[in-house]
């Protein structure tokens, strides 16, 4: 399929079948998924359906078994009965179609039509170019036929027909066949765009590798199939090999490039007991990693279903433009009609010539061009976005996105790490220093897993302080805890502990409190019954949340953090970030919080938590952050795989670029035809400028809207709350500026 309209026949065409329900066709994909009742219609017949509009069908599980959904599906490739393009891997060159075999088969019949012109044969020449026009007019009569018997009387094909039929019968045969011709080259450039539009899609596919190597319980490797791997399996990832499926490391430690995944370009050192993505590239060393998803629930499983879903979730724009070509297609044809019979009956003109500007303004009239406007430019953002670790689920989120003048965020896990880590240390014994605390604390915390004490053991290793291992540890409930260090009976507490065993000075206590209106957490480190020293913990914002905030900002965009925190905590981490707060809130707090913006703002919630989901359903806009729980990411209407709060400005300027990209779309389609309309009606122009305006139109807007494949995320400079992203690396090409692209 090469656009929009392909989908719309088929839709159309399955449709009417009785039986049929739920018919979903993507484009991006090729594919055709509905239900089905037997008993009524058999598959055959949906078979025959789609095979009469000129489109070859083969099973999807022919394709790839692994990525069958149960339904009745099937692969319909490009209008050309290549049944063997819906089994490979990479579609054909377009001179190997049935389409690109036609332009050649016109073409050389045109050719030699016009050879013998040159030669002097006047009448052969005509029959030529009438032979040039029936080669290249009976398949797309064809398909007319089969559209109007399925109920589409007006198509494009049909049009085409009716237009060039029409020459024929008037002697404009040199014309017609021109026609035909250019209007065969325009539909092979579609369907190339179409492909490019789909690489990116099909990139992510091929990330995973075909093969994995995996060890039995005796040790041993062999080779399997990727798709068959099992959860709870251990496979191997030698140097230099992507990893085969999403997992846990459970021995090595190397360099992890997961650029193929999330966009993030600086590898990462993961060792035990951190998780993998399916399609990255192991760097360094060999890991042994256990599987944790099976491979149709694997990360770029997840994405390319993602982005498969968001191509069926057609934006409001496409739908009234849908309705509007529904009710343009007939006007058009009328008034062909009326243009053909009116100015001969009323004022004596000529049949032929306005018979002929008729014609030529049934193929100016098409709105192939209008049609496929907004969903070209929203699968090219979708492939764009994905490539980018930015995912929207279709077209009305991005719209929405667009529109997005309020961020609201969750703090824990989303501006925050989510693991406290320690901010200050403060020696309070003689001779004491930074280290001697750091390592009593964590000899006295080694054997607990509460985050603090994480924390602590954390910050040790990371600054390579040694520390015994305490003994005889116990909990203290409510204040921390005790152990034996070195023959001293050694405590890791609460300041308020501490006070209670009166080795807090009043010197000190200011110091205390100064931290703790930071948003910091204070533990006491004793021995026996004297004060070593204290440390503060906060869980700091992420290195880039500041960043984020400030390129929202640039955006003219408010952002409001909302959070289960006491107000101290939350003043300090917004103080520090540089944005507006809520506190105290309880996940039902935050969608009452929500709802109350909404009537005011177009709100996007960023969350990556279970207790986020409903305050991200409840947004315009819930993006969740890649490395939130499952529930959050399937209620949200997107997600930002590299865990980056900048990429939060990114998406809206990706959205915004997309908006753009599509009103160009929108303005080109009708602005050509509106010219060409004119000049038709005054017999200025003629029937091959008309194909050419339809099918120029349809390769602008296509074109057009393969620029967003070079869209840069990074933020560029900014004029009067617009945006801009930096030059692609291939070229000068900016997206997302106020003017548009």
């Amino acid at each position: 399929m090469d656009c929009a309209s392909c989908a719309a026949k088929i839709r159309g065409a399955v449709e009417s079948l009785p039986g049929v329900s739920d018919v979903k066709v993507s484009v991006m994909n090729e594919t055709l998924t509905l239900k089905l009742d037997e008993q009524q219609t058999s598959p055959e017949s949906v078979e025959k359906s789609v095979k009469r509009l000129g489109y070859s069908v083969a099973p999807r599980a022919a394709m790839t078994p692994d990525m069958s959904d149960g339904n009745t599906a099937s692969q319909s490739d490009a209008a050309d009965g290549d049944a063997a393009d819906a089994v490979s891997t990479s579609p054909k060159r377009w001179f190997l179609r049935g389409k690109g075999w036609l332009v050649l088969m016109t073409g050389a019949v045109l050719l030699a039509a016009a050879v013998v012109r040159l030669l002097g044969s006047e009448s052969l020449a005509y029959w030529a170019f009438f032979l040039a026009c029936l080669v290249g007019l009976v398949p797309v009569a064809q398909r007319a036929l089969a559209a109007a018997r399925a109920g589409m009387p007006f198509t494009i094909e049909m049009l085409m027909t009716i237009a060039a039929g029409g020459a024929l019968i008037i002697g404009a045969a040199e014309e017609a066949a021109l026609v035909v011709f250019l209007f065969a080259v325009g539909e092979v450039l579609e369907g190339v765009a179409a492909d490019r539009a789909r690489s990116s899609i099909r990139a992510l596919g091929n990330l995973v590798p075909k093969t994995a190597l995996i060890e039995d319980a005796q040790g041993a490797t062999r080779k399997v199939n990727a798709a068959q791997l099992k959860i709870g399996q251990v496979v191997i990832a030698r140097p230099g090999d992507r990893i085969p499926a999403d997992g846990q490391i459970i021995e090595g430690t190397s360099a992890i490039d997961e650029s193929p995944v999330t966009g993030e370009s600086v590898p990462k050192s993961k060792t035990t007991d951190e998780p993998v993505f399916a399609g990255s590239i192991n760097n360094d060393a060999v890991l042994r990693i256990r599987v944790t998803k099976a491979p149709e629930d694997n990360t770029i499983a997840r994405i390319i279903r993602l982005v498969e879903e968001a191509q069926e979730a057609r934006a409001p724009t496409e739908r009234f433009i849908d309705r509007f070509s529904r009710v343009y297609m007939p006007a058009v044809v009328g008034t062909a009609i009326l243009v053909a019979i009116v100015p001969p009956l009323i004022f004596g003109g000529a049949w032929g010539e306005w018979t002929y500007r008729a014609l030529a303004l049934l193929l100016i009239g098409c709105p192939c061009a209008l049609v496929i406007s907004v969903p070209a430019s929203i699968a090219s953002s979708l492939s764009t976005g994905a490539r980018r670790g930015l995912l929207m689920k279709g077209g009305a989120v991005i719209e929405s996105t667009a529109k997005a003048s309020l961020v609201t965020f969750d703090k824990t896990g989303t501006l925050t790490a989510g693991k406290p880590v320690i901010t200050d240390v403060i020696p309070a014994a003689d001779g004491c220093g930074e280290d001697d605390v750091v390592a009593l604390a964590a000899s006295v915390e080694s054997g607990s897993s509460h985050p603090l004490a994480e924390a602590v053991l954390s910050h040790a290793e990371s600054h390579h302080i040694r520390f015994t291992q305490g003994s005889d540890a116990r909990v203290i409930a409510g204040h921390g805890v005790e152990a034996k260090v070195d023959g001293s009976r050694s405590y890791v507490c609460s300041p308020r502990y501490a006070e209670e065993r009166g080795v807090v000075t009043n010197a000190l206590k200011p110091r205390i409190s100064t931290l703790e209106d930071q948003g910091k957490t204070v533990v006491m480190v004793l021995r026996d019954a004297s004060l070593i020293g204290l440390i503060a913990m906060r869980d700091e914002p992420r290195a880039d949340a500041i960043d984020g905030i400030k390129d929202l900002q640039a955006l003219g965009i408010r952002s409001i953090m909302l959070t289960g925190d006491n107000p101290r905590t939350a003043m300090a981490i917004a103080d520090t970030i540089g944005l507006e707060y809520q506190a105290g809130l309880l996940p039902d707090d935050k969608v009452s919080a929500i709802k109350g913006i909404i009537s005011k703002d177009t709100v996007l919630m960023v969350g990556d938590g279970i207790n986020d989901a409903p305050a991200l359903s409840t947004a315009n806009i819930g993006v969740a952050m890649g490395s939130g729980t499952d529930v959050a990411l399937e209620t949200a209407d997107g997600a930002l795989l590299r865990n980056r709060v900048t990429d939060i400005a990114a998406m809206i300027r990706l959205a915004r670029a997309t908006m753009n990209n599509i009103r160009q779309n929108i303005a080109i389609a009708l602005g050509l035809k509106a010219v060409f309309l004119l000049t038709t009606m005054f017999g200025l122009t003629g029937l091959w400028i008309a194909i050419m305006a339809d099918t120029g139109a349809t390769v602008l807007v296509t074109l057009n809207a393969l620029r967003l494949l070079r869209f840069e995320s990074r933020q560029g400079p900014t004029r009067g709350g617009g945006t801009s992203a930096a030059a692609s690396p291939e070229g000068p090409t900016r997206v997302g500026s106020p003017a548009g692209i």
